[in-house]
């Protein structure tokens, strides 16, 4: 092997370390807001810690690439998209951080849940992050597919909750709190959700040399 094919290695599977570090964090995360009571989580700034060290170490494995080696195209597609990737990766982990830390002030966080279907949106977030780690490194086109779906569903169910619970605090005043930190935390699980697709939409370029928004996927495949 080479020291370029090395390095390249090594580029995957870092970011394969970093996505399943931020996976944990979106688990800790939804773990926190589901939990009754609140459940403290103790490893989620050391784990951020690890992330942002990977992060640098991600840029620093593509600046050294670039500087010493030629890439041909598809290696050059992986190593942008790496970086891309990467950042997506960090956005994750700090987005599952402040999920923890808003889940703490959601007074009677149970009854709120269990009324706007709250865990089923947070699953679905934890499944998009599984998947989204399974298509870098499988780089397979129908778990793209599946991402792209399941965002969509994330976001319509958000939506709905949102609306849902907004209505609630026009009604009963003594929800506001914890109604608002609430749709704080649906607003975080989306942005998770679309952080995940981004990194999909980076695979699919560096599978198929294409830029693809998520909206235009499906009507793409229907040309197919």
């Amino acid at each position: 092997m080479t020291h370029f094919e090395i390095e390249l290695e090594k580029l995957k599977n870092v970011i394969q370390k970093i996505g399943v570090l931020a996976e944990g964090q979106v688990g800790e995360s939804v773990n926190a807001l589901l939990s009754e009571p609140f459940s403290e989580v103790k490893e989620v700034k050391k784990t951020e810690n690890k992330i942002d060290k990977l992060d640098v170490k991600i840029d620093e494995i593509c600046q050294s690439i670039f500087a010493l080696q030629q890439p041909v195209a598809s290696d050059l597609r992986f190593i942008m998209s790496a970086m891309q990737i990467s950042n997506e990766i960090e956005r994750i982990g700090d987005l599952a951080i402040s999920i923890i830390k808003k889940s703490k002030n959601i007074k009677d966080k149970h009854d709120l849940i269990v009324k706007f279907n709250i865990t089923d949106i947070a699953r679905h977030v934890e499944v998009i992050t599984i998947k989204t780690n399974e298509c870098f490194l499988t780089r397979n086109e129908s778990t793209i597919g599946e991402i792209f779906v399941l965002n969509n569903t994330i976001k319509n169910e958000c939506d709905e909750a949102i609306h849902n619970i907004i209505n609630e605090m026009k009604s009963n005043s003594k929800t506001v709190v914890s109604g608002t930190n609430l749709v704080i935390v649906l607003k975080h699980l989306e942005r998770i959700s679309e952080h995940c697709t981004n990194i999909a939409e980076y695979v699919y370029f560096m599978i198929n040399a294409k830029i693809i928004k998520h909206e235009k996927f499906g009507e793409k495949k229907s040309e197919d």
